[in-house]
């Protein structure tokens, strides 16, 4: 069987990393590389209230603070959002 891939949407999606209370983990299901910060803030906490796999669940999550960093697809990575907390540098 041959299964066709819409390779434009392929590459406008990415892979969610999450930051939290110590723990880190990639949500299980592919996000668009575009999707507004704040939809990407609502989709890790209900990941996050639920658990994922390195991270427990937690119904007390919140990511309002968190920074949300946008890294594009190289040679050897697909592309990556990552959602991690504030550095007292950036």
């Amino acid at each position: 069987m041959i299964q066709l891939v819409n390779a434009d949407a392929f590459r406008r999606q990415a892979t969610l990393n999450i930051t939290w209370a110590g723990q880190n983990g990639d949500l299980p299901n592919a996000i668009a590389f575009d999707a507004p910060d704040a939809d990407i803030r609502r989709w890790a906490v209900e990941a996050v209230r639920s658990g994922i796999p390195g991270i427990s669940a937690d119904a007390d999550v919140s990511f309002r603070d968190f920074v949300v960093e946008r890294l594009s697809a190289t040679h050897d990575l697909p592309n990556r959002v990552v959602l991690r907390p504030k550095t007292p540098f950036g």
